[in-house]
């Protein structure tokens, strides 16, 4: 029997992988500070401290500081010290083995030529800290041969981040978003479990792993807060004006360093351009996504249009 550690095995995405590889008979190890849904606890904190992985076989590392902080903040220190110093503590106790490192395609440069991203496409320039962490600890995994997995938009059950802070800023039955409408990729946390329970067995290198169509954002978002009983008109708010209101949002927060600003530029640019995965290098090892936003929308509440929101022409992000 396989044994796996996992760790952020109490988080969103770690949680998930760790239930599946029980359910699919491998023992589990659950690394981090609380104990996962299932298996043996392993106490650690990657901000200070080296894992002891003493009997794992595979190596899935989904722990990471998340968010949006101030530059300069506690938070930004905080997040360093989980996602690039936490990466060098757990790649020394992996000692040789597997490592499927968990990292995001907030890595990417931001700007025009993401319709169709690749594995290929810049590393640099990352507008927030969460995207510079990850591209500088990913570095690192990468160096000692890990295989790493690019998802994009994390969605599912028990998402603590994505949905919920879309339907927090729905206000008085008006959601505004900037820009027009554009395709996007996004990622069913069971297609990223399914790849970070393939990958091991992957070539070391960078993967992207989303859904297999990209979505009109704006219908996505329609299916997102009809699953969640939520009425709500979608307005539009000029580029200019987002841009403005983000820069001026995160002056404001440096006032308040431990507050997160409520509009970025980062957020912007994640909503307001096209961001289109292609994922045709982790197909051509076998894997496949086989969830769908619809899926999710069915899941979650019977208000949901199976179907709804997905990119049917022009840019596919599988490669096919």
């Amino acid at each position: 029997m396989t044994t796996i550690a996992v760790t952020g095995a109490s988080g969103f995405c770690g949680s998930h992988v760790a239930a599946t590889a029980a359910a699919r008979g491998a023992n589990v190890l659950c690394v981090g500070r609380r104990p996962g849904p299932v298996g043996r606890h392993i106490p650690w904190d990657a901000s200070t401290a080296v894992p002891d992985l003493t009997g794992a076989d595979v190596v899935v590392h989904c722990a990471a500081a998340v968010g949006d902080p101030v530059p300069g903040s506690p938070a930004e220190a905080a997040m360093h010290a989980v996602n690039v110093d936490g990466t060098a503590r757990l790649l020394e106790a992996a000692a040789g083995r597997p490592v499927v490192w968990v990292s995001s395609a907030s890595v990417y440069a931001p700007g025009p030529g993401r319709s169709r991203i690749a594995e290929d496409h810049p590393v640099r320039g990352q507008l927030n800290a969460y995207g510079r962490t990850k591209a500088a600890g990913e570095a690192l995994a990468l160096a000692a041969g890990a295989v790493v997995l690019r998802p994009r938009a994390v969605y599912g059950a028990g998402d603590p981040h994505l949905v919920p802070r879309l339907l927090a800023r729905v206000r008085a039955g008006l959601l505004l978003l900037p820009g027009r409408d554009v395709p996007l990729s996004l990622t069913a946390v069971e297609n990223l479990t399914d790849a970070c329970l393939a990958a091991a067995r992957w070539a070391p290198g960078a993967y992207n792993i989303a859904d297999p169509v990209p979505y009109r954002r704006d219908a996505a978002i329609r299916t997102v807060l009809r699953a969640h009983g939520v009425r709500a008109r979608i307005g539009h708010l000029p580029l200019p004006v987002a841009h403005s209101a983000a820069t001026a949002a995160e002056a404001l927060s440096r006032l308040r360093p431990r507050v997160e600003p409520p509009l970025t530029r980062y957020a912007v640019d994640q909503l307001a351009h096209s961001v289109v995965l292609d994922v045709s290098k982790a197909e051509r090892q076998g894997w496949t996504a086989g969830r769908t936003l619809a899926d999710y929308a069915v899941a979650t509440g019977p208000r949901a249009v199976a179907g709804g929101g997905r990119e049917r022409g022009g840019t596919g992000g599988s490669g096919r």
